[in-house]
């Protein structure tokens, strides 16, 4: 197989690559190195000269955070596996754990260096041009040094607590992903102690970018970093020792939380207890400033029990992250994306319960507002035929309309069930928070499963009716997130149709009590039906081909890791069906090997808004099945979460959804990228008259004209 996948290689359009091959001589991709060909892919948004450099800016910290969560995730997973003692045997990729974080940090090595080097070379030459510059230690003049000291004695100092190493003081316990110093000194203090090294760590409440006046920047937009601030006046915290160096330090740790599911009594109570220990889970990477000494490296490699993979040397900030809030300090629209107005469904500018009634609406964000989902609850809140409101809430953020608006239907004394997910990952504490605030005012909350997460987009109303109740409902492929509702692609489906809404009530009851699961009318049900009805519909398409039929399968999606439907797939592709991927992140399905996925087209769309709505289509012989969904094809989403996929119905809607959702992406050739057969990625970009980008022509159709 190998020679033909090399040919096979060798006859692919060419284009921009990014990514390095990967051996192809396995069925599937591996998943954390597909993980990392995501990144690369999102890291050329910021070496693309077309896009605003602002906004490249914040493509360059967006590789930072997705990284920062690989780390504590998935690398934390591949290193427990080693220690287990199975880091030699092999996974579905056919890669060993050992090997898998062996090409993991190869990879994840040459993508840092290319992250700074965009950075260093290409992003902030270019802010500079437009009088926007971050100006670093090595460059203050007396002015700016003047200034800087200043504001670290003012500022800073008041809350720093050096900790010198030596018998009576330990290494300190270093929060994850915080910013530290490694400071050198040469002398004795006033006990006679001999100084050598010491760790200065900086407070989470100190801000990591300093804005300077104008007079003394000499720019437009002049800024400093926090780490520069401190590093030219360490000396300040050791008076009469001499400073030999100040070198940054930033350690990633193991994040993921464990609640024993045969244990736990209180899962608020488990949670809250693990939250309490996440900053300090196990060591998966340091990353150091380029300049660090090597003795001083090797001493927190022993500290932290790394290994040489580990370390990350980079030049500039330790944390690129911090750096994201930079563009929303400047106010320079002409370096930013252009502003949009989403439209509202006009279906829903009035008398919003009767516009559902009559006709299925659908909202497709952000081009659709998000305020139409917030308007509809709120609606429900001031109507008083509305008796009941139930929700889930996975992820919200810290402020939510939603839940606010929540809390004042169950204080007007209607029915409010929230079905709230604790184990939402880096959201826990807000959702704690949110769930004890709500109980206060009498909802009912409730924590769905423990050992299965919900994840569902969904929102249910009960309504008084001339001829009795009436049931309204909102499912969504995204988060009940007005924040990322701005910046994520998704769709949201009103509904009342009868038997739709008598699934999402069944569905809300099952959490909420206990009993056997009831076959659903019309929706596709994780754990229970969403991965059988997904195969089944696969093979639906692989008869009708056999029968000499047109089949056709399309699917949009965040990942696609599980196996059985991935092999599923290979058959249906062998068989003569056509098949459309549009995978955003991860896909371990290996597309155009002769003989076994030839048929199979994956792509992958990047670009200003983050692709996540999840899509299946199946064309059932001209009937054209669509569902939207909140699951990926992933194990966890068929098996270990609550899921919903539901259909769209009405016919108009339908052809939308396929248009705007699936083959419009199709149509791309300007921010598409194709999936080799080797696992790697290429973008051909056109520039002349034939350019098709789907976002940018979903902004011209949906948004409001100025």
């Amino acid at each position: 197989m190998r020679a033909t996948l090399g040919s096979m290689t060798k006859r692919l359009q060419a284009g921009f690559t990014s990514t390095e091959p990967q051996p192809a001589d396995t069925r599937t991709i591996n998943r954390e190195l597909s993980l990392l060909a995501f990144n690369e892919r999102v890291l050329a948004m910021a070496e693309d000269d077309s896009v605003p450099v602002l906004e490249r800016l914040r493509y360059v910290c967006i590789v930072s955070s997705n990284l920062d969560e690989l780390f504590e995730i998935r690398v934390s997973g591949l290193k427990a596996k080693i220690r287990q003692g199975a880091g030699d045997i092999p996974e579905a990729d056919g890669h060993t754990p050992m090997a898998t974080l062996r090409d993991l940090c190869a990879r994840a090595h040459r993508l840092v260096a290319r992250q700074y080097a965009v950075l260093n070379q290409r992003v902030l030459p270019a802010l500079a041009q437009e009088g926007i510059r971050i100006i670093l230690a090595p460059n203050f003049n007396a002015e700016q040094r003047k200034w800087a000291h200043s504001y670290f004695l003012r500022e800073v100092l008041p809350v720093l607590t050096p900790i010198g190493l030596d018998h009576a003081h330990p290494f300190p316990r270093t929060l994850n992903k915080s910013l530290n110093f490694i400071v050198e000194l040469r002398g004795k203090d006033s006990f006679g102690r001999e100084a050598s090294v010491a760790v200065v760590q900086a407070p989470r409440v100190l801000p990591r970018i300093i804005e300077l006046p104008p007079k003394i920047s000499g720019e437009p937009h002049g800024f400093m970093l926090l780490s520069s601030i401190v590093q030219s006046n360490i000396h300040e915290l050791f008076p009469g020792l001499e400073v030999l160096g100040a070198h940054q330090f930033r350690v990633t740790r193991n994040s993921d939380l464990f609640v024993d599911d045969e244990e736990v009594t209180d899962l608020r109570e488990a949670l809250k207890g693990e939250l309490s220990q996440r900053q300090f889970g196990d060591a998966v990477r340091i990353e150091v400033s380029e300049l660090m000494p090597e003795p001083l490296l090797a001493l927190l490699m022993r500290e932290y029990d790394l290994k040489s993979d580990d370390h990350y040397r980079v030049q500039g900030p330790v944390n690129l992250v911090r750096l994201m809030s930079l563009p929303d300090l400047i106010d320079r629209p002409d370096l930013k994306f252009p502003p949009f107005t989403p439209s509202y469904p006009e279906a829903l500018l009035t008398a919003p319960f009767d516009a559902i009634a009559k006709a299925d609406v659908l909202v497709h964000h952000p081009y659709q507002t998000f305020n139409s989902v917030i308007d509809f609850v709120k609606a429900a809140v001031r109507d008083p035929q509305v008796i009941a409101i139930s929700m889930t809430v996975y992820r919200t953020g810290q402020t939510s309309e939603l839940m606010e608006s929540l809390m004042a239907a169950a204080r007007s004394g209607k029915e409010v069930t929230a079905v709230v997910e604790l184990m939402a990952r880096f959201d826990e504490e807000v959702n704690i928070n949110w769930a004890s605030r709500l109980e206060e005012v009498g909802a009912h909350v409730v924590f769905g499963v423990v050992g299965i997460k919900t994840h569902a987009k969904m929102c249910l109303i009960v309504r008084r009716e001339r001829h009795g109740l009436k049931r309204y409902a909102h499912l969504g492929t995204g988060n009940y997130h007005p924040r990322t509702a701005k910046l994520y692609e998704d769709f949201g489906l009103f509904t009342a149709d009868p038997d739709l809404c008598s699934d999402v009530h069944a569905i809300f009851n099952q959490l909420t009590g206990l009993g056997k699961t009831q076959p659903a009318r019309r929706v596709w049900h994780s754990p229970f039906t969403l991965h059988s009805n997904v195969m089944k519909s696969v093979a639906r398409e692989v008869a009708i081909a056999k029968k000499g039929g047109r089949a056709h399968i399309m699917a949009k999606m965040n990942s696609l890791v599980e196996l059985d439907v991935i092999e599923a797939l290979y058959k249906a592709s062998e068989a003569g069906v056509k098949i459309d991927l549009i995978i955003r992140g991860i896909c371990m399905l290996r597309p155009g090997v002769p003989g076994l996925s030839s048929n199979i087209r994956v792509r992958s769309t990047i670009g200003r808004f983050l692709e996540h709505s999840r899509i299946f289509y199946f064309r059932n012989a001209g009937a054209e099945d669509v569902y939207l969904s909140s699951a990926d094809w992933m194990d966890r989403n068929f098996f270990r979460r609550v899921e919903l996929a539901f259909p769209v119905l009405d016919k108009r809607l339908k052809r939308r959804v396929i248009q705007e959702g699936l083959k419009m992406h199709l149509l791309d050739n300007s921010s598409s990228w194709t999936m080799r057969v080797d696992g790697s990625y290429a973008l051909k970009r056109r520039t002349d008259l034939g350019r098709r980008a789907v976002q940018e022509e979903l902004l011209q159709m949906h948004s409001v004209k100025a």
